[in-house]
């Protein structure tokens, strides 16, 4: 059996708007109750930190499952280790013209094989902004902002709605919480 390491689930779409809600200390005892130790969340928009001995894919296989049956609540979620976080920091090659946290999207992509709907549109020019793909992720500079620019609303029709994003802030927040030893 592989020793327990810290993950983090991302549930997209959640407690967006009216739809979807989920109280995060609802989510944190589902988990919790799933067998999982150290459970934290973040923020109010579904980032669930948990340490376990499972594989990542079983373990947001079982968190969707019980969000189902036991909050009524359908979310896709995708769930990266925290050796995984750690390497979308590192490989961010966007740091050097993004000079705001909040308009710097991490797209975390449901499947490796993504990257190849996203070849289009890394051909095209997007200028202000900008797009680069890293480890398993698509990195997005939105230089006016996330709702003025067109690369979020383009990556996701491209990945066909599969995709969940974090702003830079969120993701560094994820990466340090990652980093704790589990209690």
């Amino acid at each position: 059996m592989p020793p327990a390491g810290r993950q983090v689930a991302l549930l997209r779409g959640i407690n967006v708007g009216k739809a979807k809600r989920v109280a995060m200390a609802d989510l944190r005892a589902l988990v919790a109750g799933l067998g999982y130790g150290d459970v934290r969340t973040l923020l109010n928009s579904g980032n669930v930190i948990y340490t376990t001995r499972a594989a990542p894919a079983a373990a947001g296989a079982r968190i969707q499952a019980a969000m189902a049956e036991q909050l009524g609540v359908s979310a896709r979620i995708i769930v990266l280790t925290a050796d995984e976080v750690a390497r979308v920091v590192k490989a961010n090659p966007l740091l050097d013209e993004a000079d705001n946290p909040s308009r710097l999207l991490v797209a975390v992509l449901a499947q490796p094989e993504d990257r190849r709907l996203l070849a289009p549109l890394l051909k095209q020019d997007w200028s202000p902004d900008a797009l680069a793909l890293g480890p398993g992720v698509a990195y997005l500079w939105c230089k006016e902002g996330i709702l003025a620019s067109p690369l979020p609303e383009a990556v996701n029709k491209a990945l066909r709605q599969t995709v969940t994003a974090r702003n830079w802030a969120t993701t560094l927040k994820l990466h340090a919480l990652l980093q704790e030893p589990a209690q």
